[in-house]
């Protein structure tokens, strides 16, 4: 973090990246530290990028997902343009950007990025783990589900990586990551066998709460 303002690391590190206490297990104060720290590594590839924008991106991306799930790119982009502090460190148009950025950084969004902060945190949002993504869709299901049984969640989470990241899926990539791309062939040949996807699914969570985790 070298090249983000100190006095802008101090105040997102103090007042907002303890908001993420307030998301679930799958966008969590961890999730945002690590986009943050894919977003710097992916900015490092680009010229002239301001790393200021692309820190303050990463950590407001995700900070309503406890208001709104559904909406929280949105009320996230607005919660940033409307705060004060971060007008102390940059200019309207940057603040503009910031929360297009943000807006933007949405999987299932249809349209791509507008600008190169978009595409940077739409990348470092990604999932880059098979355990992260069985621990994150099984969360999320027994938060919006909980009358479902376990093989229920594990039919669920099946269908909802089928969909992101299947061969049609709707998640899209715009720098290259080796990380990524291993975790993309390992999830690819679990999609393509059900019975081996529902297996190792089963065996992850199960393990999980043997070992005390709380979904």
């Amino acid at each position: 973090m070298e090249n983000v303002n100190k006095e802008l690391k101090k105040y997102i590190e103090q007042a907002i990246l303890p908001e993420y206490e307030k998301n679930g297990p799958s966008n969590d104060l961890a999730h945002a530290e690590r986009s943050i720290a894919r977003s710097m590594k992916f900015a490092k590839t680009v010229p002239d990028i301001n790393y200021d924008i692309v820190y303050a991106v990463a950590a407001y991306h995700d900070i309503a997902n406890h208001i709104d799930r559904d909406r929280h790119e949105i009320i996230a982009a607005e919660m940033a343009e409307k705060d004060e502090n971060l007008k102390k460190f940059f200019s309207d148009e940057e603040i503009e950007t910031i929360k297009e950025a943000i807006e933007d950084h949405r999987a299932s969004k249809d349209d791509e990025p507008r600008s190169i902060y978009g595409r940077i945190i739409s990348t470092a949002d990604r999932n880059t783990s098979v355990e992260v993504c069985f621990e994150r869709t099984y969360s999320f299901g027994k938060k919006f589900h909980p009358d479902y049984t376990d093989e229920q969640q594990f039919e669920r989470a099946y269908n909802h990586l089928q969909e992101k990241y299947g061969d049609d899926g709707y998640a899209k990539f715009y720098f290259e990551d080796e990380e990524y791309d291993n975790f993309r062939k390992e999830l690819s040949a679990l999609l393509a066998d059900k019975e081996a996807f529902m297996k190792k699914m089963q065996d992850y969570i199960a393990k999980q709460k043997a070992a005390g985790k709380v979904f």
